[in-house]
């Protein structure tokens, strides 16, 4: 069967351009429901009750597998630049951020080794990158991670969020 991707709770649905449904993830991601037998069985996705009876259950996020940044996110604040001897502890250790934050570490100089802890349920373990100048790490919103300078570095943290963060209208929940 292959690895399960990360798990994440559905908000509520909205209907695409073509008229799919397509629930909103509350790491900023949307992904297609569509009921397509015999290759996906959704028949809940057809009426209002069952979408609204899938609000706050998962669906694996494939886009947070690939770390892709949600659409219509946003930069909004910057760490300080650190250095090999100026990196705080919590960073060295396994933190995460909040819900709906993701963020991209900017390497100036040096290297940077960064790791990340995906949750159980993906099945995917830790991944440890080497994080370099001109190619920035990117922080899965809730995902577990640390980094260690290897050697001379400096670097900084900028945070993402949603750019207009909007409450569902009933007609995004489908009524």
């Amino acid at each position: 069967m292959g690895t399960k991707g990360v798990q994440r709770l559905i908000q509520h649905f909205e209907l695409d351009e073509a008229g799919d449904w397509v629930a909103s993830l509350v790491c900023g991601h949307g992904q297609h429901a569509r009921h397509t037998p015999p290759f996906v069985e959704r028949e809940w996705v057809l009426t209002e009750a069952g979408r609204a009876e899938r609000i706050g259950t998962a669906l694996d996020c494939l886009r947070c597998d690939r770390r892709e940044l949600p659409d219509g996110f946003a930069p909004y604040r910057n760490t300080p630049e650190f250095d090999e001897g100026s990196v705080p502890k919590a960073l060295l250790r396994s933190h995460d951020t909040k819900r709906g934050i993701w963020a991209q570490i900017h390497v100036q100089r040096g290297k940077l080794e960064y790791t990340m802890h995906w949750p159980d349920e993906s099945n995917a373990g830790s991944t440890t990158e080497i994080v370099r100048p001109g190619a920035p790490g990117i922080i899965v919103a809730e995902v577990p991670h640390q980094v260690r300078p290897l050697g001379e570095v400096s670097f900084h943290v900028e945070f993402w969020r949603a750019s207009k963060p909007e409450a569902p209208t009933k007609e995004q929940n489908g009524g």
